[in-house]
């Protein structure tokens, strides 16, 4: 047997709930940056990692290279470049293919 309700019951009898409006702003989340890290080891000398670093890294300088190269050695790792994902793996595999030691790139 069925039986009406009333409409207070169901809570139809009161005022409609309002929903909050969407945002039209859209919030863009950056992409990380990686890190591009040569690693020192016993074979590469300073100048084949300072001509690599100048090569394969847009627009880096002989000084700044050669800075690089000596931080590599006494601190045994730089960071030589950071930046979207996609051009840090291109320069990362250029130098390692090059010969150089790098650490697997990381999120900065």
């Amino acid at each position: 047997m069925l039986t009406r309700l009333s409409a207070a019951v169901y809570g139809m009898g009161t005022a409609p709930t309002i929903a909050p409006e969407r945002s039209s702003q859209t919030i863009r989340k950056q992409y990380p940056n990686y890190k591009v890290i040569v690693l020192n080891d016993d074979f590469n000398t300073f100048q084949h990692v300072a001509e690599c670093l100048m090569k394969y890294i847009p627009n880096m300088t002989s000084d700044r290279a050669w800075d690089l190269t000596n931080q590599v050695h006494y601190e045994g790792q730089a960071i030589v470049w950071v930046g979207p994902q996609e051009p840090a793996e291109l320069y990362h595999q250029q130098l390692r293919r090059a010969g150089l030691t790098m650490a697997p790139l990381e999120a900065a």
